[in-house]
């Protein structure tokens, strides 16, 4: 029985991110990205849409319908929902055969959760994942994975470092022989808080109201973090707070990086404390090997070389950056049986 419950099970990796989702089935690759967005009945838990579906509705729902996004800071902040959400995620990649219905098997789940999460904040995890239909769950921290996933030495005798840029999180780490020798967890250094700083400007500055899709639309338009060649102009549309009525306006790329430039400096104060605990040993292997970004905000435009002139090492943003943690943990997905026994062990 167990070696026909091998055949038709199906091990997943998920990226479960604060804005986007990706889930990773083995021999398959990435098979899912998603936003974490969920859409429900107001007054109930009733799920409506999940994904880009439900997306699509942030700003614009009815009075009936609410949309949701329920991970905040990399981590689990309402239960229910994120369990109807990793629900979804795992009956869209493995829909089920009537023969793993009967013999009831469940996916083995590996999930990214950011370095910082507390015990609680883990157990949340992985009860929502069990109580989505998940067999055993098993974590790895978002740095790991991304420092596999991006292709980093992470088994040598020798620094790596990778600074993971997510919606919620800033995760810095300094990887040596498999492990992470320092860490740094900053949970409000994200694309939600670009994205927090850029409407609160509008808002000051010309009395206009954007929404968070608005906010990410400019972020990534002509948002940057360090001086551009040329300067970029957008037009933006809106809700003036005075008149109340609609009104369009233009804005400069210039002063979205004024705006933006509180919430880069804790990204850029996260990468110099992880640095300042540094043993000289691996400081002297980063002063080759620089560090590598991944995570979809970094790719704002001039992060890597602001960092660079900040840490005066190399900096390098990762080819496929979005998809670095959601990679990692495919690789992880070849040890799980190593894990599960020394899970069982413990």
């Amino acid at each position: 029985m167990f070696g026909i419950k091998q055949l038709f099970s199906t091990d997943i990796g998920i990226d479960l991110g604060t804005a986007n989702s990706l889930v990773y089935a083995k021999n398959r690759g990435i098979v899912l990205r998603e936003p974490s967005v969920v859409a429900i009945q107001a007054g109930s838990k009733r799920v409506l849409a999940v994904g880009e579906e439900a997306r699509r509705m942030l700003g614009r729902t009815p009075g009936n319908i609410v949309a949701i996004r329920p991970m905040k800071s990399g981590v689990i902040a309402d239960f229910d929902i994120t369990e109807a959400m990793l629900k979804y995620f795992i009956e869209k990649v493995c829909p089920q055969h009537f023969l793993t219905k009967h013999l009831k098997i469940r996916p083995r789940l590996v999930v990214a959760v950011p370095s910082g999460i507390t015990e609680v904040e883990k157990r949340a995890v992985e009860e929502a994942a069990h109580d989505a239909g998940a067999g055993e769950v098993f974590l790895v921290e978002e740095p790991m994975a991304a420092a596999i996933g991006v292709g980093l030495p992470v088994s040598e005798p020798a620094g790596s470092m990778i600074v993971d840029i997510g919606g919620g999180t800033c995760e810095v780490a300094i990887i040596s022989l498999a492990g992470i020798v320092h860490s740094y967890s900053a949970r409000q250094a994200g694309g939600d808080a670009m994205d927090e700083a850029i409407m609160a400007h509008i808002k000051r500055v010309y009395n206009l109201m954007i929404g968070e899709r608005t906010a990410e639309e400019i972020k990534v338009t002509i948002g940057s973090a360090y001086p551009i060649g040329e300067e970029m102009k957008m037009e933006i549309k809106g809700r003036d707070i005075v008149a109340g009525l609609p009104k369009t306006l233009t804005i400069t790329s210039e002063e979205i990086r004024d705006a933006l430039k509180d919430t880069v400096a804790l990204i850029v104060d996260a990468v110099r404390s992880t640095l300042d605990r540094c043993e000289p040993e691996l400081a002297a292997d980063l002063v080759d090997r620089g560090l590598v970004l991944s995570g979809g905000s970094s790719q704002l435009r001039g992060l890597d070389k602001l960092l660079a002139a900040q840490t005066g090492l190399p900096v390098v943003v990762a080819d496929d950056p979005l998809s670095a943690v959601a990679e990692g943990t495919g690789v992880v997905m070849n040890e799980l049986d190593f894990l599960a026994k020394n899970k069982r062990a413990s």
